[in-house]
């Protein structure tokens, strides 16, 4: 079941139709007429899975797969060659759990990732789907580094109709986020949603400044923040999985948010980010608009990349 009231399955078709395109349809033109599998379609199968930005070792493991159980049964057609590849993608992804419980108050989720990757219109829409649920939600925009980001910010903010705690350039992020969480607690709030600045290029700033922000957030909960999110841009491809496994080193992540999958070919880094690293994929963006942040999920993400229609 979906937490989050948008879900769409056939958005997430629609959004994933490049990826789609990429991977599943031409494997499937690669295998069309072969009424058996060699190994030269095997090597044409995993170049199609690389430069789908899966990977090259991630490519290669789900290739020797599909070689061993090809090696165990009799049926090698493209049909069943296609089958397994499926599994294999869908066995790397991570099972789903997004029914996350919001278990204290105020639930503090705090946001990081680089610049124009769309962290300030994610949490414009995580807002906005929160308050969709009924919980009172409250935005922090602690990226004090850019002017431009808070006037963002204020902008999402008022689309998702909530509150938020601005502030002028150079402020201390932390008291930024002090100022926020204290009206959350005072006032009644069920969730916090931070925003931070994303300077990855000086990661001494970025992880003082990080720590400052969870010593304020832990006043309030030795438990908080609930949630650490990071954004990435899934246009970048494996740009995004360097800023993940950078990001990781500088503070515990609990889950990711993939942006911009429609308007990329380079969705199969989802798989690459998954074999990769430890952290969930919690939410993935595909589309401008405030009800396109879709939650992730395994068994709806293969079958938007395998199925074009609903049956």
């Amino acid at each position: 079941m979906s937490f989050f009231k948008n879900f769409s399955l056939d958005k997430i078709k629609s959004g994933l139709s490049k990826t789609r395109n990429k991977i599943v349809q031409s494997i499937s033109e690669t295998l069309t007429g072969k009424a058996q599998i060699d190994e030269n379609t095997l090597e044409q199968i995993e170049e199609i899975l690389i430069t789908s930005d899966i990977g090259v070792d991630t490519a290669g493991m789900i290739i020797e797969n599909v070689r061993k159980a090809l090696k165990s049964e009799k049926d090698r057609s493209a049909d069943n060659v296609l089958n397994l590849i499926k599994t294999e993608l869908y066995q790397i992804l991570p099972d789903s759990n997004n029914k996350i419980l919001l278990s204290s108050k105020p639930y503090i989720i705090l946001v990081v990732g680089v610049n124009g990757v769309g962290k300030t219109t994610s949490i414009g829409k995580l807002a906005y789907n929160y308050k969709n649920l009924g919980y009172r939600v409250i935005v922090g925009a602690a990226d004090t580094f850019r002017a431009a980001a808070n006037e963002q910010i204020e902008i999402w903010a008022k689309r998702a109709g909530v509150e938020i705690i601005n502030s002028e350039k150079g402020t201390d992020p932390s008291s930024v986020a002090f100022e926020t969480i204290k009206k959350a607690v005072e006032e009644n709030y069920d969730v916090v949603l931070i925003d931070t600045a994303g300077r990855l290029h000086n990661k001494t700033n970025l992880m003082n400044e990080l720590s400052k922000i969870k010593k304020v957030i832990k006043k309030f909960s030795e438990s908080a923040p609930n949630e650490t999110l990071l954004v990435l841009d899934g246009t970048t491809g494996q740009n995004a999985l360097v800023q993940a496994m950078e990001f990781s080193k500088v503070t515990d992540l609990t889950g990711l948010i993939l942006t911009k999958l429609d308007g990329t070919a380079k969705g199969g880094v989802v798989f690459q980010i998954c074999s990769k690293l430890k952290i969930p994929i919690r939410y993935i963006g595909i589309g401008e608009g405030i009800e396109d942040l879709q939650e992730f999920d395994k068994e709806s993400f293969i079958s938007a990349l395998f199925e074009t229609k609903e049956g």
